[in-house]
């Protein structure tokens, strides 16, 4: 049992890419606000909608009353972005993603201690998992990064 080696796969980032597919990115411990509005467009949208919301689970090693807190920490660190893709913004020439998470203020580590799943690896292979922790980090950065620049796109002379 030494860690997950791979990145995850970002079924958000898949599912946008067909453009016709309304994407919500939700936490609703991190912005009830972002989740309902995620919820009402992809509700309104007459086509494919998926909603992807960050849920923890016992096996997590946290107190399930928790919950909402583990989200936001989830967010804060950038374990979890919020955003919202919808195809209907195009017809407006605007960007279809709209990034709400903001820039991680948090490092990932805070969220990785909080966690059985992660807290167990650095424990029992703390070079291995500081390895992990590492490339995660720098993954989360990155990938907030690449989002962002996606949600600056300019969508002007978007041919319809």
């Amino acid at each position: 049992m030494g860690g997950k080696e791979t990145e995850k796969k970002d079924l958000g980032l898949i599912s946008m890419s067909y453009r016709n597919v309304y994407v919500g990115s939700i936490a609703f411990g991190a912005s009830m606000s972002q989740t309902l509005k995620a919820m009402k467009e992809g509700a309104s949208y007459n086509g494919p909608s998926i909603l992807i919301a960050y849920s923890n689970c016992i096996e997590h090693g946290i107190n399930m009353a928790q919950g909402p807190e583990e989200a936001k920490l989830a967010v804060e660190t950038g374990y979890w972005l919020l955003y919202r893709f919808d195809p209907r913004r195009l017809k407006e020439k605007k960007n279809p993603l709209q990034l709400d998470s903001k820039e991680p203020k948090r490092p990932l580590r805070d969220f990785y201690e909080s966690q059985r799943r992660f807290k167990y690896l650095l424990e029992t292979q703390p070079e291995i998992a500081e390895k992990y922790l590492e490339e995660a980090s720098k993954w989360v950065i990155n990938r907030y990064r690449y989002y962002k620049k996606l949600s600056e796109m300019s969508f002007e002379d978007w041919e319809v």
